[in-house]
């Protein structure tokens, strides 16, 4: 197993970052690696950090503006080569659909539920530990 995993987090929220990672905690489950948290308040600053690579995994949010989470994840999965497995923040269970569109991996709903949120993080990593072999 990896010694890391490092973690992109965009939202324009600095509370809604914080909730992010306090959910996310150091390891959010015993058989995935401990995790970095990379916070990005911008697109163009997600952009450069995934050109520049080594995220494991992105949580966007969807109620990010001007350019929100739903979009950047549409954006990213056409454009980063080896895109990594998103997790995208949803207003409300409805929005789902959003998220298929948007080719998100997984999604939880806002507010953070540390339990859903740590699973889904937790699953998204698995899968890319599994594929990093």
């Amino acid at each position: 197993m990896q010694a890391t995993a490092t973690v992109l987090v965009y939202s324009d929220n600095a509370t809604t970052r914080e909730q992010v990672r306090l959910a996310a905690g150091r390891q959010p489950a015993a058989d995935v690696p401990p995790v970095e948290i990379l916070e990005c308040a911008t697109l163009p600053a997600v952009l450069e950090a995934l050109e520049q690579g080594g995220i494991d995994a992105c949580v966007l949010d969807g109620e990010t503006a001007p350019a929100g989470g739903m979009g950047v994840c549409r954006q990213i999965k056409d454009e980063i080569y080896g895109c990594p497995p998103v997790l995208l923040l949803i207003g409300r269970p409805q929005d789902a659909w959003l998220a298929t569109w948007s080719r998100a991996d997984a999604a939880v709903t806002h507010p953070v539920d540390p339990v859903a949120f740590a699973d889904s993080l937790a699953a998204l990593l698995r899968g890319r530990v599994l594929a990093r072999g």
